[in-house]
């Protein structure tokens, strides 16, 4: 290890040396852009990420000043990915830079990749706020290129943190259009229940009544099949409880629905908060009684 670094330190120094030396145009930052890249591969196999993710830094000036703005783009890309094991700052905004120059030349499947990996660091930092800033980003540009799956992962990511951050109605206009595009396509027909329990939960984390039993009659007219899913069943039957203000019947619903298909962390959290609602509204209720 200590070997790589050495290597890495000598290849970085020769770079330097030639871009304060003398050269034909150019030529200088040929030769130095390939002893960066040298030196960041040994400081890779040393597992030194800082020191390889500043070395392509130094890369993508270097492709800058040879105004490659594609080799730039993919150095600032390195360098993030060095990054991201111990500076997500660091990775976010060298992410930032090679997008901004992938958009300079066009390239926009690249551009909304990295904005999508933004999104994805935000999220492992659960700043959900952030990641839904860069995901739709992402899926603005994913849907102008026309690369339709990418662009629905990562409207579903939207939906579902506007959700977590009880941004209910942003969520649910998110699962009914992906419902709406999906129930003639033979390939994503068989999602649309899944989209359409998820606006219903978020329906239910709003908690009206009327609401709930449009949006209930809406979905029936989108999907013909949806009315005989158990999802559709659920939704029914949590409307109910809610109406009926029975935090038994709603736990009863949960469980019964659990048993046969596992409800995942995101639809728990939501439906805990319809049920703690539900409950608040009960004990309001015993307190005027």
């Amino acid at each position: 290890m200590g070997d790589h670094i050495g290597r890495g330190e000598e290849f970085v120094k020769k770079a330097e040396k030639k871009l304060s030396g003398w050269g034909l145009f150019g030529s200088k930052y040929d030769d130095a852009a390939d002893l960066f890249d040298k030196a960041a591969n040994c400081f890779k196999l040393a597992k030194s990420w800082d020191r390889a993710g500043a070395v392509y830094v130094k890369l993508a000036s270097c492709h800058l000043k040879l105004d490659s703005k594609h080799e730039a783009a993919s150095a600032y890309a390195n360098a993030a990915h060095c990054y991201k094991k111990t500076n997500m700052r660091e990775a976010i905004s060298c992410l930032e830079q090679a997008v901004h120059m992938f958009l300079d030349i066009g390239r926009l499947n690249m551009s909304a990749r990295y904005y999508k990996e933004i999104g994805e660091l935000y999220e492992q930092e659960e700043n959900l706020k952030q990641a839904i800033i860069y995901y739709e980003k992402a899926a603005d540009l994913f849907q102008s290129e026309d690369v339709t799956t990418s662009a629905n992962q990562c409207k579903l990511k939207i939906a579902q943190f506007s959700a977590q951050v009880e941004e209910y109605q942003r969520a649910i206009e998110i699962f009914e259009e992906i419902a709406r595009n999906s129930i003639n396509n033979n390939l994503l027909k068989y999602g649309v229940r899944g989209h359409l329990l998820n606006a219903g939960i978020c329906q239910l984390c709003k908690g009206d009544v009327v609401a709930i039993n449009n949006a209930l009659e809406r979905y029936q007219e989108l999907d013909p099949t949806f009315s005989g899913t158990r999802e559709c069943k659920l939704l029914v039957d949590l409307e109910a409880a809610i109406d009926e203000e029975d935090v038994a019947k709603f736990t009863g619903c949960l469980k019964e629905y659990d048993s046969m298909t596992k409800l995942d962390e995101w639809r728990t959290t939501l439906l805990l908060r319809v049920k703690e609602a539900l409950k608040a509204k009960e004990l309001e209720e015993d307190d005027l009684t």
